[in-house]
């Protein structure tokens, strides 16, 4: 019967073992080719890179991930802007009280760390008791109307806000799975907040446009030449009048505008050009309210998202007039490709309307022909082509782009949907790639140095049993780096923390087991019998206070977030893999030792 025992038991180490080599494989390998690859020229490594890129993207996905705190990356938190969203639901509706009840809500929701929600119906109550949130908001599919309360109102609002903050979490975890990153965490704090972390990152400007991006696509006409260029010459003239001097008490020969813009443009729908680093100045000259009045009724200047050319090396950024009214959204759109234009192989973005999308877009082109239409995203002009004849097919394309990458994150944004409400990044952190490998390197020593200490006390202390024991404490860490792997677990460096702690743990029931054995040989049992009872007495003790962790594990995952989950994944991963080691593995090798009856073991 014994030897039967040990055969099944030979037969689950082997295929633990088995098992544990297989999910590890790929980690071996990825780190050789690592190696490889750094000692390569960097013409080699390139050409090396191409012809290899599948087999060692298949490799890296196989192999055990590093997290952001080992392989360095970005962690971010993200902000909902649930102000912009209350106020896009009043639409039409929303008036200049609504507009400061939000802005003052805002403050307070910021300086005192609330949920915006309570403070806008608390200032909007304030203000007038009696007043319904009614009179803005409505919705047909949540049946909210004129005569709904104040409480339903606020408890729309309420789902819309975790609506936004549930559909936002679903487009940005679309959004970085598309860009490539391996192994990224998304998770919601608090009401308004997300956490995005993305080990292995190197571009974090493209990452941060990534995020950010609301993909608003609108379609816009191009504003009446004539009353633009009129409002123009009008505007230049404001800025050398003396009304303008009284306004701002300056006395200057000067004109403000034409030092930071230069109002000459390349077309009729142009009000002129400047470089990158004056359009904020420009902004907060048109933005006077003298200035806008100015301008013609229901016309907008938007700037153009690429330069249109460099003066001295410094970009210049057209200042464009479209219409104020949006005539079509990215809501339309079915599909975006990548594409390039045949006579300059430039990146552009091709897009597909569906049908509802195909017919407004022939009844808007077919109306303006010989007209620029805008194309708008996030509030910059990406181009403004001239309809030439109606277009049918719902087809159109996005030109002007920065290159390959940035076509790919604009089709990426586009077929991930648009966010409910603009994200705004108010934390952020880079771990450099150096500081993940100290961290390595500090976490190797660690475990170097506790299984060291441990098994030389164990050496010392139960003599050839804590050779065994010490053995099988070796074969726990693979078997716990096995685990992590066969299920895409992430390493963290809580996780690393993990495994020195599972090291003490791992050799806890073995000092149960051989406490045991030495009581029963004292006892005058013998060698064999007080091998079997020490087993057998010890086994409780240890099931008791291995499943009491396991359980808190499974807790510590449940409920915590980012680096306790990593030590949770540890610690769980190692319960199992010291367990089987300490109960089944040292069992094995002292069985084999004693399977004659003059066999000694000394347990100390």
């Amino acid at each position: 019967m014994k030897k039967q025992n040990n055969g099944f038991k030979l037969g689950c180490i082997a295929l633990f073992l088995g098992m544990t080599v297989w999910y590890l494989f790929p980690t071996v390998q990825w780190m050789l080719e690592q190696r490889h690859i750094e000692n390569m020229p960097a013409v080699e490594r390139a050409e090396y890179l191409d012809e290899n890129r599948e087999r060692l993207q298949n490799i890296r996905e196989g192999a055990l991930s590093l997290g952001l705190d080992l392989q360095g990356g970005m962690y971010i938190t993200l902000e909902i802007g649930i102000a912009q969203l209350v106020q896009e639901l009043a639409g039409d509706l929303a008036d200049e009280s609504l507009e400061d009840i939000i802005r003052v809500a805002a403050e307070r929701s910021d300086r005192d760390r609330t949920n915006f929600i309570d403070e806008f119906v608390r200032e909007f109550e304030d203000r007038d008791p009696n007043a319904m949130l009614s009179r803005y908001y409505r919705s047909d599919s949540e049946n909210i109307t004129r005569r709904s309360t104040n409480s339903e109102v606020e408890s729309y609002l309420r789902g819309q806000q975790s609506n936004a903050v549930e559909r936002a979490m679903e487009i940005v975890r679309t959004r970085v799975d598309r860009y490539g990153v391996a192994e990224p965490s998304i998770l919601q704090q608090g009401n308004s907040r997300l956490i995005v972390e993305l080990p292995g990152v190197d571009d974090e400007e493209r990452v941060r446009n990534l995020l950010r991006g609301t993909a608003r696509l609108e379609f816009r006409l191009s504003a009446d030449a004539d009353e633009l260029n009129n409002a123009k010459t009008q505007i230049v003239q404001y800025f050398e009048s003396e009304e303008y001097r009284e306004q701002v008490e300056e006395e200057s020969n000067g004109n403000p505008l034409q030092e930071v813009l230069d109002t000459r443009g390349r077309s009729n729908y142009v009000s002129g050009y400047a470089a990158g680093q004056d359009t904020a100045r420009v902004n907060q000259l048109m933005s006077m309210e003298d200035v806008q009045n100015l301008l013609p009724r229901n016309t907008t200047l938007m700037w153009g998202a690429q330069p249109f050319a460099q003066d001295r090396g410094m970009d210049l950024f057209e200042l464009i007039g479209v219409r104020s009214q949006i005539e079509m959204t990215g809501d339309v759109i079915s599909e975006a490709s990548v594409q390039f234009d045949q006579s300059t192989n430039a990146a552009e973005v091709s897009m597909t309307m569906d049908s509802e999308g195909s017919r407004r877009w022939a009844r808007v082109t077919g109306a303006n022909i010989g007209r620029p239409v805008a194309i708008v995203l996030d509030g910059f002009v990406y181009s403004y082509p001239t309809v030439q004849s109606k277009i049918n097919n719902g087809r159109s394309s996005i030109t002007g782009l920065g290159g390959v990458a940035e076509a790919e994150d604009l089709v990426n944004i586009l077929l991930s949907g648009a966010l409910p409400a603009p994200l705004e990044i108010i934390e952020e952190r880079t771990v450099g790639a150096s500081l993940g490998e100290a961290s390595i390197q500090a976490g190797l020593y660690s475990i170097i140095f506790g299984l060291t200490v441990v098994a030389l006390f164990m050496i010392a202390y139960y003599h050839v049993g804590g050779g065994i024991a010490d053995l099988a404490l070796i074969l726990n860490i693979i078997f716990i780096l096995g685990i992590l792997a066969a299920f895409n677990a992430t390493l963290t460096l809580p996780g690393v923390a993990g495994i020195v702690l599972t090291i003490g743990m791992a050799v806890d029931a073995n000092v149960l087991i051989f406490d045991r054995i030495r009581e029963e040989l004292r006892a005058g049992k013998t060698l064999r019998a007080a091998i079997d009872n020490g087993y057998s007495n010890a086994m409780s003790a240890i099931v008791d206070a291995n499943v009491t962790t396991f359980f808190v594990g499974i807790i510590l995952y449940s409920f915590g977030v980012g680096p306790i989950k990593g030590f949770a994944i540890t610690l769980m991963a190692g319960i199992v893999a010291s367990l089987f080691s300490a109960i089944v593995i040292t069992r094995v090798i002292i069985d084999y030792l004693t399977r004659e009856k003059t066999a000694t073991i000394s347990f100390g």
